[in-house]
Parts: structure tokens; C-alpha cells; sequence
């Protein structure tokens, strides 16, 4: 029986060798198939592939943006600000500004090295669009800069004269950490821990501090300010500060550098002033006009030291020979002098003496 060849129908397309030709024959991938019943088809759709791609980068775009915004608003993220965009009294200062060796070191390593710790700022207003200060933080000086400086003023002071001795572009900006403190005693904490972390303050400059920032509104009076300040010392410490605050009052228009008072000199100094000698120190300085800090010690010193004791009159021993007694401490000296003073009267006073 001959054999036939089962034809279903006709083909749908081109059959190879056609005139189309093989390379108009639409591939599946390009031209997927479309359910029944749908109607014509209105254009290639995207393939499932390609759109989950596309769905996961945008997703990984959007976290990476996030994680960006995030670093930023919690200050982990090391940010370049020109110098003039930061106000360097939005906080009144805890450490006095002066011009030492210290100062002059940290120049010499940024000049060499470039700045190597961030300081901290805060942002003092939010953009609306319009350019007004709508965010301004209580104390700031210079309300229409976009940042308050709270810790690093040596940093920035020491970038600002480079950059003004040489000009150079890579001493117009700072490297700076951007902090968001609820309140601005919050702030102020920040920049005392800071510095006493990193170089440590003197008790005047810690009074200082805690006088200004109350003066200023930031705590109801000084001593709320020394609790809050300094809640980490420890009693006696503060109590110590406490006193420091007596000659802020009292000397901080006559001393010219308080910061290097050291802590024995000024509490003898408060035990002066507590006795009613304020004229007499004042009256001292005033006459010694210290141009350096170890001329203002010196001055300090030689007022506050104890009056030597008078040293006490010979008295007649014997004919030729006067009587002088010293008692230091537990040792008693008796010192004879005169012509009358002899080899005869040493071996008769041993011989009473033994």
C-alpha cells in the first residue's frame, strides 16, 4: 500500500526559501505568542527578565540613596564646607582663644599633612525655597550661615590662616561632620566632652563656660549649667569649678590669660577674694601689666605668697657673743656669733651640753 503525507493545513509564514526570507521570520523570544481571545497585538512587550532587572535596580538606587541621606542626618558622613559658611560663635566658646605653641603646631601639621579629624557643626536653618532662616537655633551670631560650629574652633581657626596666609584652595573648606542635638544644651555638652577628651580645659575656662551658656538662656543659672556640663566629674571636682566661677565675676576683664591659671593658684586666689581682696589684686595686675602668661603668675604668686616670717633679733649670750635660735619644724638651731666665739667656748658648751 502506498504511503501518504498528512497535510494539516496551511503553514502560518514564509516557508524557508521563500521570498521573505529566513531573516523576517519573527524569533519567539522577540515575539512571544499571546493568549486567545486577547485581539491584536499593540507592540512587543518587555520581557519578565528585564523588567524584574530593572524593578531590582531602581530598588538598589533607592537604598543606596537612602543609606546616603541617612549617613548624612546622623553625621557619619565626612562632609567638605567653604569656611564661610560656618558660624564659629554660634556657641560661646569654652576654650579661650590664644595664640600659643599649641596653635602654632597644629598649622605646621595641617600645612603638611592636610586636616586629619573632622570638626562637628550643626545646621542653623532649612531651606524653604526662599532663602529665609526659618530654622535658626537660639545663640547663633551669625543667624544667616547655614552652619554652627560646636567642636574644632583651633581647626577651623587654623585653616582660616592658611588659607589667608596662602590662598590656597585646599584650605577653603573643612571637613566637617554635620550633628543635629535636640536642644542647644545638648550642644554645648558636645563641645565641652569634646574638648576635654582631646586636650582637657582649665577650671577657669570649664567656669567660664557654664557662666556664658547660662547668662545666655541655655540653663535656668550657672548651677543647672555645672550639672549638665560636667555630669561626668565628679563632686569635688565641680565644687572646685564652682569656685572658679567666683573669679570669673570678679577678674575676667583684669586677668589677660585666665586659661593658664593652674588650680592651686586660683583657689588661693578665691580665698583672697573671699577676705575682701579684690582692689589689692586688681590694683597688683594693674601695675604688672603681664605681657606673657608666666609674667601673670609671676605677679600672682609673689601677692598670694605667704609674708616671711621677721627674722628674729641676736640676743646677748655673753660678753662678745650674740644668741641666735631657728626652729624649723622639729629641728631647733642655736647660732653664736661674735669675737667672743673661740675654740674654748665650743669645748665648754659641749662639756654642759653632754
Amino acid at each position: 500500500m502506498a504511503r501518504r503525507r498528512l497535510t494539516l493545513g496551511p503553514t502560518l509564514g514564509p516557508t524557508p526559501g521563500s521570498a521573505l526570507g529566513d531573516a523576517d521570520v519573527p524569533r519567539a523570544e522577540l515575539s512571544p505568542a499571546r493568549p486567545l481571545g486577547l485581539g491584536p497585538a499593540s507592540g512587543p512587550a518587555a520581557p519578565i527578565a528585564r523588567v524584574a532587572a530593572e524593578a531590582a535596580g531602581a530598588a538598589a538606587l533607592q537604598e543606596l540613596a537612602d543609606s546616603v541621606a541617612r549617613a548624612r542626618d546622623t553625621g557619619r558622613m565626612v562632609l567638605d564646607l567653604p569656611l564661610g559658611d560656618i558660624a564659629p560663635d554660634h556657641l560661646t566658646r569654652d576654650r579661650i582663644p590664644a595664640e600659643d605653641e599649641d596653635m602654632s603646631v597644629l598649622r605646621a601639621s595641617i600645612r603638611a599633612h592636610g586636616q586629619r579629624t573632622p570638626i562637628e557643626v550643626t545646621p542653623l536653618v532649612t531651606g524653604n525655597g526662599t532663602g529665609n532662616v526659618t530654622g535658626l537655633i537660639p545663640g547663633n551670631a551669625k543667624g544667616t550661615l547655614p552652619y554652627g560650629l560646636i567642636s574644632g574652633w583651633r581647626r577651623l581657626a587654623a585653616l582660616k590662616a592658611l588659607h589667608a596666609e596662602t590662598g590656597e584652595a585646599r584650605f577653603a573648606t573643612v571637613q566637617a561632620l554635620v550633628r543635629r542635638p535636640e536642644t542647644v544644651a545638648d550642644a554645648y555638652v558636645t563641645m565641652v566632652e569634646e574638648n576635654e577628651i582631646r586636650v582637657g580645659l582649665s577650671h577657669y575656662e570649664r567656669a567660664r563656660v557654664a557662666a556664658l551658656a547660662a547668662a545666655r538662656g541655655v540653663f535656668p543659672d550657672e548651677e543647672a549649667a555645672l550639672r549638665t556640663l560636667f555630669a561626668s566629674a565628679s563632686r569635688p571636682k565641680r565644687s572646685r569649678i564652682r569656685s572658679f566661677l567666683e573669679l570669673f565675676h570678679a577678674f575676667d576683664d583684669i586677668l589677660r590669660f585666665p586659661a593658664h591659671l593652674p588650680e592651686r593658684l586660683g583657689l588661693t586666689l578665691v580665698e583672697r577674694l573671699r577676705a575682701g581682696g579684690r582692689d589689692e589684686i586688681a590694683a597688683a595686675l594693674a601695675t604688672a601689666a603681664p605681657e606673657t602668661p608666666e609674667a601673670e603668675l609671676a605677679a600672682l604668686g609673689a601677692l598670694l605668697a605667704p609674708p616671711r616670717a621677721a627674722k628674729p633679733a641676736p640676743e646677748p649670750f655673753r660678753p662678745g657673743v650674740t644668741l641666735e635660735t631657728r626652729l624649723r619644724g622639729r629641728t631647733l638651731s642655736f647660732v653664736l656669733k661674735g669675737p667672743g666665739v673661740t675654740p674654748e667656748l665650743l669645748e665648754e658648751l659641749r662639756a654642759r651640753l653632754g
